[in-house]
């Protein structure tokens, strides 16, 4: 092996996989590096050599070595792989990216297939793959592995974690006869092999692998995961002997992160961040504040008596995940789980029944709480809980002076979150009253808010009961349309107005990419249109709002632009968002008129009550949203805090950029404030944050050895319906016919007057979209979540639950969105007779 001076002094073009080193992945790439591995390993590995990034940079195949490599080896067919940089890394596996020449034979076709891998490093499929991982382009170099030819009797390609399901343990094996080629590219059905922990194995009895071979592939598969530490998938072939061989071993990179282990057994868990349109990663100290202000709200419930949110909250890539495995357990709450559950989609409630059935998670005796301390909390509670119920009775009683009084504590926690107190004078203070700056709030503003909020819930979910048999809820949701006193729909309407009163710069505005009229606003460079005052208003919001490490609008208005240019391409009068939701509130007070005369006619008393709640819910309804927009004032506040600590930490030379301190939690901070050095933790942590960013699917319920529940359930049948027809849960009332419009991050989208929204999740950071949308379709959710609930008072139809809509969807498909039935339906060319132009909508509240 050349010593690294004399590599230094001249260029190694070509080396033997037996004389790579682990410190040589930038000269030999990802794939050659980890074959060297399983070599130095003692795997069975076809003898080769890798022509180096060396060879690459100077644009010319080193041809003379080349031919003495391949001389060496014995000549004959060889296979040819292209081993880049970045590819088969940790995060980035680069699959199916690059070219594969094999039964490669004579010098000259081998330096033509290694120019062939060479140009494969330029594909568009290629670049696009690097682009989606920002990978830049200028940093990747290209190394080729030649290796001698094995004649296989079967081939394939094994996981050591189940790529589907993504649970540990289970290795699935895909195999052919011959070449394995057709199992990589897809042109032939293999025989598939499932291999359990326990060694027990499923598969065909007349496939192409004998028993001892299923064997000595799986334990060949834990070997490679063991040396590599992370689930592997690999290439590998078997001899005419029966001899296994290694070809290429890399990471699984598509497999969710495993939550962390429990000492007393596996657990389940439910991701909640859906609840609150999250979907995306949590930054690390944006996660930290979640817990911080959880545990003081918690102890304001239960005077700190039983387990803190610690315990029962857990991060699992950056997503809120809530540890069921306590109530799954105990006999007296796990036969009510599955309809409990209900709420969060028709799969999660059905994989927990099947979970019910799986004896690791029998119930166990003893019980999660004892029962002193439940007795100490619900004494803890009982104040609170009685002040609930007066508050509650009171807003009943006279809706008009509650909501003056919730709107005045909003107004004292505005003030109160941007006044620093006196004694915050060093970064250790700022850091440590960023840490319980919205427990005020928490504790304080927002719980004398809850019995109002929920007199309305009750107000509104109440009349469904009493006017069973006479109306069907997608009527009585109709009654919910138009609802006033929601801040979410007056800052939308508020935007709206807004844009109508900047019509004069319409060109400027809708032909001016958002960022940079961002950054002319923020420069003070762009007429005045008024959006200061808004973002004094609201510029503490933004999509992924409860993660404090991300940017608000008053940061970064770009989305805010987004919107106003979306309401200036309504031309249509009728489209006027003003006149949708106006109209919503008209047909919710006919519904109310005329569910209240059905019921009149066999219950005048029902009717009567019915009325009342009706009414109470439309004055009352609205303030759901209004506690979550008072708590993000101290959100807002606890960024511009932490990014202030940020900012002395650079000047300290301990981070590079004040923003780097959302990777890391508050005892981190401390440490770097200490003099600790955490700029590798931020770096892994941030690509950590990058990768998740771009993850598409987030399991709902996720056990312990990582398997995503939903995934693993039987496939059901075909939902009953015509073709091109999914299904979903019904949200919003009413039918609306458009073009679908797939938006993965609402920052920058463009939604055209009547389009179909189809979205991962929604947040109130994406509601300025509702205002032009036709329709809403969302993969996740409960109809008690923010993007239905402003759906129903836009009077938009709204269907969620509709897994893998994204994909299904394409952008710019016309479909028909029935928010009453919960139905998606992709219309065929012509079928809807519409013009895609334009979205048709229906509400369902005409009598």
């Amino acid at each position: 092996m050349p010593r690294s001076d004399e590599r230094e002094r001249e260029p190694v073009r070509v080396l033997t996989l037996d004389r790579i080193d682990p410190d040589l992945t930038g000269l030999v790439g990802g794939k050659a590096a980890g074959l060297a591995a399983a070599v130095r390993a003692g795997e069975r590995v076809p003898p080769g050599f890798c022509v180096t990034t060396e060879a690459h940079r100077s644009g010319e195949v080193p041809r003379d070595e080349v031919a003495a490599a391949y001389e060496a080896l014995g000549g004959g067919p060889v296979a040819v792989r292209s081993s880049a940089t970045a590819e088969d890394l940790p995060d980035a596996s680069f699959a199916g990216q690059q070219d594969t020449y094999l039964n490669v034979e004579g010098v000259d076709d081998l330096v033509g297939a290694v120019r062939r891998c060479w140009d494969s490093l330029r594909t568009d499929r290629a670049a696009a793959y690097r682009r989606d991982r920002g990978i830049d382009d200028r940093s990747v170099r290209m190394a080729v592995v030649v290796q001698r030819m094995v004649d296989p009797r079967a081939a394939g390609v094994l996981f050591t974690a189940n790529p589907v399901t993504g649970t540990r343990g289970e290795t699935v094996l895909d195999a052919v006869p011959g070449l394995g080629t057709a199992v990589v590219d897809g042109t032939a059905e293999p025989d598939r092999y499932l291999v359990r922990p326990d060694g027990s194995t499923d598969g065909p009895a007349d496939g192409c692998l004998r028993p001892e071979e299923v064997a000595a592939l799986h334990a060949l598969g834990r070997r490679l995961q063991g040396l590599f530490g992370a689930p592997q998938d690999v290439e590998w072939a078997v001899d005419r002997d029966g001899t296994p061989w290694v070809l290429q071993s890399r990471a699984v990179t598509t497999l969710f992160p495993l939550p962390p282990a429990r000492a007393d057994g596996p657990g389940v868990y439910l991701e909640g961040g859906h609840m609150q349109g999250m979907l995306r990663p949590f930054t690390p100290l944006g996660f930290a504040a979640l817990i911080e202000v959880s545990r003081d709200w918690f102890a304001a419930f239960t005077a700190g008596e039983g387990p803190g949110p610690e315990s029962w909250m857990v991060n699992v890539g950056g997503r809120l995940y809530l540890d069921l495995t306590g109530l799954v357990r105990d006999r007296r709450t796990r036969d009510s789980l599955p309809g409990a559950l209900a709420l969060y989609g028709p799969g999660a409630g059905r994989a927990v029944r099947g979970l019910l059935r799986d004896p690791r998670f029998a119930p166990r005796p003893g019980r999660p709480l004892r029962a002193g301390a439940v007795l100490r909390g619900v004494r803890a509670a009982a104040p609170l809980l009685a002040g609930f119920a007066a508050d509650a009775a009171l807003a009943l009683w006279n809706p008009a002076r509650t909501r003056e009084r919730v709107f005045g504590l909003g107004e004292r926690a505005r003030l109160g979150a941007k006044r620093t107190p006196e004694w915050v004078v060093t970064a250790r203070d700022r850091l440590e009253y960023a840490r319980h700056l919205q427990d005020p709030v928490m504790s304080g503003q927002m719980i004398a808010m809850l019995g109002p909020l929920y007199a309305g819930l009750v107000a509104a979910k109440l009349p469904e009961h009493l006017l069973s048999g006479v109306a069907e809820p997608s009527e009585v949701a109709v009654v919910l349309g138009g609802m006033p006193y929601n801040v979410t729909t007056g800052m939308d309407l508020e935007l709206w107005r807004l844009a109508e009163g900047a019509r004069e710069h319409r060109e400027l505005l809708t032909r001016t990419p958002p960022e940079e009229l961002a950054e002319r606003h923020l420069a003070g460079d762009l007429p005045d249109i008024g959006l200061t005052g808004f973002l004094d208003r609201y510029g503490h919001r933004s999509a992924a709002e409860i993660d404090m490490g991300v940017p608000r609008w008053a940061e970064n208005p770009a989305p805010v632009f987004s919107a106003i240019a979306n309401y200036l391409r309504v031309d249509d009068p009728e489209q006027s968002p003003e006149r949708r939701f106006g109209a919503a509130a008209e047909r919710a007070v006919r519904m109310r008129d005329e569910l209240v005369r059905r019921l009149a006619r066999t219950s005048p008393l029902r009717a009567r009550l019915t009325a009342f709640l009706l009414d109470r819910a439309r004055e009352l309804s609205g303030l759901r949203e209004y506690p979550k927009f008072v708590w993000l004032y101290a959100l807002a506040e606890v960024r511009r805090q932490m990014l202030s600590v940020g900012g002395e930490l650079v000047a300290l030379g301990r981070l590079d950029r004040a923003e780097d301190v959302v990777f890391l939690d508050f005892d981190e901070v401390g440490e770097l404030l200490d003099g600790a050095e955490l700029r590798a933790l931020v770096a892994e942590r941030r690509a950590e944050y990058r990768r998740e960013l771009g993850r598409r699917r987030v399991p709902p319920l996720l056990l312990s050895d990582g398997t995503d529940l939903e995934a693993a359930l039987p496939a059901l049948p075909p939902a009953e319906g015509p073709d091109g027809e999914l299904t979903g849960v019904a949200a919003s009332p009413g039918t609306a016919t458009g073009v679908a419009r797939v938006v993965r991050d609402p920052a920058g989208a463009s939604l055209a007057p009547g389009e179909i929204l189809v979205a991962p999740t929604t947040d109130p950071g994406w509601t300025p979209l509702f205002m032009t949308a036709g329709g809403l379709v969302v993969e996740t959710g409960s109809t008690v979540a923010h993007g239905p609930t402003v759906a129903r008072e836009y009077g938009i139809p709204c269907v969620i639950c509709v897994p893998g809509v994204t994909e299904l969807v394409r952008d710019g498909q016309t479909v028909t969105v029935d928010g009453s039935a919960g139905t998606v339906r992709v219309e065929e060319p012509g079928e809807s007779g519409e013009s895609g132009e334009s979205g048709e909508q229906e509400g369902t509240g005409s009598p």
